[in-house]
């Protein structure tokens, strides 16, 4: 099989539970390091499918590394080669495909519920809910013929599938490590706690707990997408 080629955004924002669930299931996969300015492939030819993961940029600033991005998540659509998307990989695969990324209402940081609408029965089953992991100030429109999978009390639109695409707003691909890593920079995130934004205490309280019922959710979610890849 062909590797599934990751993107990471930011050395800390690495594909962490995403990668441990392709190595489970036999899947190879290559890590584009784009903090470290490696290159962004021409074509998505050479892969079973690509997956983006989180980072601290918009996709509205003037980085030189995104329009190739949006080209690359343009041109595995129109060929039918699965793309996957965690936070701001969600919002980059909406902008590619024609959707809008602005200002979420209020930055949404820590775990929250999401509610999974009938649409989602196909990639979660009989999942309805469960405990995500947030850390966004932005958010982004479905682009044209996509479904919402998910929604939260602070942002509507947290999933959507294109066919066999999948993009998220939340991150289920959290580690333990990731999550007390990216506490590190809680002061400069977040001025205060408010209802949508948690403590690292609060984020840290059952932790082990929470994340296992996430994997709960991010099985379903990756085995439905490793199903679409190319051979």
């Amino acid at each position: 099989m062909k590797p599934v080629a990751i993107f990471r955004h930011s050395p800390g924002e690495g594909p962490g539970y995403f990668a441990t669930f392709l190595d489970a299931h036999s899947v190879p996969w290559q890590l584009f390091k784009i903090d470290e300015n490696e290159a962004v492939p021409a074509a998505p030819d050479a892969y079973a499918g690509l997956c983006f993961m989180g980072g601290p940029m918009s996709v509205n600033d003037d980085l030189p590394w995104l329009p190739p991005i949006f080209e690359l998540i343009r041109s595995a659509v129109a060929k039918g080669i699965p793309v996957i998307g965690h936070c701001l990989g969600g919002q980059l695969m909406s902008k590619a495909l024609g959707g809008t990324v602005g200002r979420n209402p209020v930055k949404e940081i820590g775990w929250g519920a999401v509610q999974a609408t009938d649409a989602a029965a196909d990639w979660l089953g009989d999942i309805r809910a469960f405990d995500a992991f947030h850390w966004h100030g932005e958010t982004f429109s479905l682009p044209a013929g996509a479904v919402r999978l998910l929604g939260s009390r602070h942002c509507e639109n947290q999933a959507f599938a294109l066919g066999p695409h999948l993009g998220m707003q939340c991150h289920v691909e959290m580690t333990e490590a990731m999550i007390r890593l990216w506490n590190r920079q809680w002061a400069a995130e977040s001025a205060q706690a408010s209802e949508s934004v948690q403590t690292p205490e609060q984020m840290n309280e059952g932790l082990e707990e929470r994340i296992a019922a996430m994997r709960r959710a991010a099985d379903r979610l990756y085995t439905k997408w490793i199903g679409g890849l190319r051979a």
